[in-house]
């Protein structure tokens, strides 16, 4: 089969992906130089841990399985199985990691309670005061911003994959996609996935989309000068993933409320090292739109904070400073918004902050769908 697919964030690359791994013959029309939207501007975290049980871990845990095939295969993703700490330092928050310890899931994610002695034991890096920690083994991590060209390079590889960017689609029909250079693309399926760019051609497909947009802001630091051996996440985390609702949160969301700024902005620390030993921290989210074209300094003071407490130190220096936006599903158990829009043209949208943890999993349940 010929099939096109329309945006080259991390969605749209796993489809291409799964189409060249079932023999097709993949055109990929993206309409920047680079895919510059969420898929770029994450944590690059395959995040296990928060996922909600039922069918968003399941895929979580399948995309998981997938993520470390594909590092296998292409080094240039950045794989690594360095799993996560999530750090609690009051008793409140202990309860929260006790009652997800309890669940009948808690070993397929790879749940473990560590105490302090432990917990530094397994990242030496984490000298800040603390109770003890969630230890998922399952988490993981890519490196967000050149995962993409290197699943790119190896699909071109295999001389079925053409990669077309700076074309924007102007038009999709069944068996054709026509971009802004003139070109038509004929084909036997469609993929769109451009992300939360969802005016234009996508309102045109579907113009009742379930699909908000939410906005981040993150920061990346200069190198840390000893390895973060596993990514790191506070206990407001436990506020903003759905695998820890539950009595014991409730009790921590009325007992012990968020900083003003953390509260105003619904922020988590969640930390990651990349590859070059620089930090990525993160992250707000905002939901009403128009959003705003600046960043905030405040949330990236209690970032610093923060992460300076976990650590017993200050961070680096801050690098770089971005804000993102995503799309996320109106009914946020829903683990993606897959919808044939036309004959052979299928949109998919709306993972929210699980994109690049459940790509590989969305990819592969698209392909079986259209039957590739």
């Amino acid at each position: 089969m010929r099939t096109t697919v329309v945006g080259a964030g991390v969605l749209g690359t796993m489809h291409a992906w799964h189409a060249i791994e079932r023999g097709h013959e993949v055109v990929h029309l993206e309409r920047e130089r680079e895919a510059r939207g969420a898929s770029v501007r994450n944590f690059g975290l395959v995040w296990v841990s928060g996922r909600a049980a039922g069918a968003e871990l399941d895929a979580a845990l399948r995309a998981r399985e997938l993520w470390e095939g594909i590092g296998a295969r292409v080094p240039g993703v950045g794989f690594r199985a360095n799993g996560s700490l999530t750090v609690v330092r009051t008793p409140a928050e202990e309860a929260v990691a006790r009652e997800a310890l309890d669940r009948p899931d808690a070993a397929a994610r790879g749940l473990r309670w560590l105490d302090p002695d432990r917990a530094r034991a397994l990242n030496p890096a984490l000298r800040g005061a603390l109770s003890g920690a969630l230890h998922c083994a399952r988490d993981a991590a890519v490196e967000s911003r050149v995962a993409l060209p290197a699943l790119r390079a190896a699909m071109e590889a295999t001389g079925r994959y053409t990669f077309l960017p700076g074309r924007e689609v102007r038009e999709v029909g069944p068996h054709l996609v026509r971009d802004d250079h003139g070109v038509r693309h004929a084909c036997d399926t469609v993929v769109v996935t451009t992300g939360a760019w969802l005016s234009g051609l996508v309102r045109e497909l579907a113009p009742r989309l379930p699909v908000r947009r939410v906005r981040l802001q993150m920061a990346q630091t200069d190198p840390l000068d000893e390895p973060l051996t596993t990514s790191l996440a506070d206990a407001d985390s436990f506020r903003y993933y759905p695998a820890f609702a539950g009595g014991a949160l409730d009790a921590l969301g009325a007992g012990q409320p968020q900083p003003p700024t953390a509260a105003a902005h619904r922020m988590q620390l969640l930390m990651v090292q990349r590859l070059d030993g620089g930090l990525t921290i993160g992250d707000t989210h905002e939901y009403d739109e128009a959003f705003a074209f600046d960043v905030t300094e405040d949330p990236y003071d209690h970032l610093r904070e923060r992460a300076a407490e976990l650590l017993g130190r200050p961070l680096p220096r801050i690098r770089r400073r971005w804000a993102g936006v995503y799309a996320q599903c109106v009914d946020t158990a829903r683990v993606v918004h897959r919808e044939q829009v036309l004959d052979g043209v299928w949109l998919v949208t709306g993972p929210g902050g699980r994109g690049m943890t459940c790509a590989p999993a969305i990819g592969e349940a698209t392909a079986n769908e259209i039957g590739w």
